[in-house]
């Protein structure tokens, strides 16, 4: 099929542009696109965890902790949850660097998409997340017809990337 972007490539991927996107073909259009927004729910999710465990490492006291006879040292509550925290920055900076290549992806199927009002449409939705009633407003719209313009977008992308 001529109009599908760059063609299929290795791996049942479609290309659009410079980079390969949408991988797993079990996804539908929207499971795709919502990726993203868990992805970034999950990365709150870890600097909330960070920070509590900051505060619980301050309110730990150190305490000098005798080395026992097998000269394996005993560990501060402190220290142990300073280790923590070092573990879980590194699983979010890793995340984030997820997140970014994500949405890399991500823009370039919406930019496939046309017209702009569906790009914009899933823009605001999957990119900004925005709710639906910020999109209405932000585009002028009833909220019933930006589900409607939401819904043919949708389809769109589901045509040139997910054809069943």
């Amino acid at each position: 099929d001529g109009d599908r972007p760059e063609g299929k490539c290795a791996g049942g991927t479609y290309e659009c542009g410079a980079g390969k996107v949408w991988e797993d073909w079990s996804m539908t259009a929207k499971e795709y696109l919502a990726q993203a927004f868990r992805l970034d729910q999950r990365i709150n999710s870890k600097l909330e965890q960070v920070s509590r465990l900051r505060n619980m490492a301050m309110k730990a006291t150190s305490s000098f902790q005798a080395e026992r006879i097998s000269g394996t040292k005993q560990h501060s509550p402190m220290e142990s949850s300073l280790v923590k925290v070092i573990d879980l920055e590194y699983e979010i900076n890793d995340d984030i660097d997820r997140l970014v290549d994500l949405k890399r992806e991500i823009i370039e199927v919406v930019n496939s998409v046309q017209p702009a009002e569906y790009q914009l449409v899933l823009e605001l939705r999957y990119l900004s997340f925005m709710t639906w009633e910020e999109i209405a407003d932000r585009m002028n719209y009833s909220w019933r017809n930006i589900h409607y313009v939401h819904g043919k977008a949708l389809k769109e992308i589901e045509q040139w990337y997910n054809p069943k």
